[in-house]
C-alpha cells in the first residue's frame, strides 16, 4: 500500500501528546475475524447487521470494547474462532481465551465480562495479550505501519500477537493494546512495543509511547502516568501494573498501594487543527495534561 503525503500519524508529531489518548473501555471482547473487515467493526459487513447491531447495544450496555483480530501477516479460516475476553480494572484484571462457532454466541459472553470475577467461560490467559492495530478500511496509518510491528512482536511473542481493528487515535500509529490491562501505546518501533510487551510480562508499566490504561477516562490516564513519570524522575521504584488506582473526578485523585495518594490537577491545551484520520478535514485538538500534581 500506498501512502500519500502528509498522513496523520506524521501530522501529530511532536507536540500533540500521547497521554490521555486510549480509548476507555472496561472490558474487552475480541472476535477472530479473518477476513472481511468493514471500515467499522460493527457496520455489518462482517457480522450482519442484525447482529451487529445488537451486539453493538450490548457491549455499549456493558462498557465493553468490541474488538476484531487475526494472526498476523495471513487469513487463516478455522470451523472456530478465538475469543479473547479481558476485564482492566485493577485488583479484578484477567483474561480468558475461548472458542466459539458461530459470532452470534458473543450476545450472552458480551454482558458477562464486567459483572464479576473472571466467568471461567475459557482458559486462563496469563501471559500479556498483544493487539497492534492493523485497520487498513479505517485508515492507511495503521496498516502501513502496524503490520510490521504486529509481524515483528509475532517473531517473538508467538501466538500472544494479534493485529487487531480501530484502537481509537489512528494518528498514534502504529497503536498496540496490551490485554488484560488495556495500557495502550502509540508511535512505538519494534524494539519498544517488544520492550514494552516484556515489561508487562515482568507485572511493569513501561512509560515510553504510554497513551492510557484504558480503565479510566482521558483525565484519569493523564493523571496516572502523570504520577509514574514522577516517581521515574526521582528514582523511586516503578509502581507495578496495578499498584495504582484513580479516583476519577475534576482533578483526579491517585493513589499507590503503600499509602501514597496524589491529586492531578489537569486542563485542555489547545493545538493548531490536523486531520484525525488520513485524508480527513482538520478538526481542532485539545489534549488532555497534568497541570500540577499535589501529593496528599
Amino acid at each position: 500500500m500506498t501512502i500519500a503525503a502528509p498522513i496523520c500519524s506524521a501530522l501529530s508529531v511532536p507536540e500533540e501528546p500521547l497521554p490521555g489518548t486510549a480509548a476507555t473501555a472496561a472490558g474487552y471482547v475480541c472476535l477472530e475475524v479473518p477476513s472481511g473487515w468493514g471500515r467499522d467493526v460493527l457496520d455489518g459487513t462482517a457480522l450482519g447487521t442484525e447482529l451487529a447491531t445488537e451486539l453493538s447495544a450490548r457491549a455499549d450496555a456493558a462498557g465493553v470494547r468490541i474488538q476484531f483480530i487475526r494472526r498476523p501477516g495471513r487469513d487463516v479460516e478455522r470451523p472456530t474462532r478465538t475469543v479473547l475476553i479481558a476485564r482492566t480494572e485493577p485488583g479484578n484484571t484477567w483474561c480468558e481465551r475461548l472458542e466459539v462457532t458461530e459470532p452470534a454466541e458473543l450476545l450472552d459472553i458480551v454482558p458477562r465480562v464486567v459483572t464479576g470475577p473472571a466467568p471461567l467461560l475459557g482458559a486462563a490467559v496469563t501471559d500479556p495479550i498483544v493487539l497492534v492495530c492493523a485497520h487498513g478500511k479505517r485508515d492507511q496509518c495503521c496498516a502501513v505501519r502496524g503490520r510490521p510491528i504486529a509481524a515483528a512482536l509475532a517473531q517473538q511473542f508467538g501466538d500472544t500477537v494479534w493485529e487487531c481493528s480501530h484502537t481509537g487515535g489512528h494518528r498514534f500509529a502504529p497503536s498496540m493494546i496490551l490485554l488484560p490491562t488495556g495500557y495502550t501505546y502509540g508511535r512505538l518501533d519494534a524494539a519498544h512495543s517488544a520492550d514494552a510487551v516484556r515489561a508487562a510480562a515482568a507485572g511493569e508499566v513501561y512509560l515510553p509511547g504510554l497513551r492510557g490504561r484504558s480503565t479510566w477516562a482521558a483525565a484519569g490516564q493523564v493523571a496516572e502516568i502523570a504520577v509514574r513519570e514522577l516517581d521515574a524522575a526521582a528514582g523511586i521504584a516503578a509502581a507495578g501494573i496495578d499498584a495504582l488506582t484513580v479516583d476519577e473526578a475534576p482533578s483526579p485523585i491517585v493513589r499507590h498501594r503503600d499509602g501514597r495518594a496524589w491529586r492531578v490537577d489537569v486542563e485542555l491545551h489547545e493545538l493548531p487543527a490536523r486531520p484525525a484520520s488520513c485524508g480527513a478535514a482538520p478538526k481542532p485538538v485539545r489534549p488532555t495534561v497534568a497541570s500540577k500534581i499535589t501529593a496528599l
